[in-house]
């Protein structure tokens, strides 16, 4: 698993040659490049893995609260109290 910050695709955004999703980051919605994965695909409730703006995994709920934990770990992610 790479180190990076989770995400939920929210939806896939028009143009950009299919190649930005709309991400659910902590809350925040964000562009995120997913043409890295170009074997994917991705539809609203998937999981991603993000390092710089880019999708570098595709992933499950299970390893995206891995990732999240690795983060709260270096406290660098939110605290598990939702701070």
């Amino acid at each position: 698993m790479c180190l990076g910050i989770p995400g939920q695709v929210i939806r896939m955004l028009e143009g950009y040659e299919g190649q930005l999703a709309l991400v659910d980051v902590t809350g925040q919605p964000r562009k995120v490049n997913i043409g890295m994965l170009p074997e994917e695909t991705f539809e609203p409730g998937d999981w991603v893995i993000i390092h710089m703006g880019f999708a570098v995994e595709k992933t499950d709920r299970a390893g995206a609260e891995q990732a999240m934990a690795g983060l709260q770990l270096m406290g660098r992610g939110p605290s598990p109290e939702g701070g």
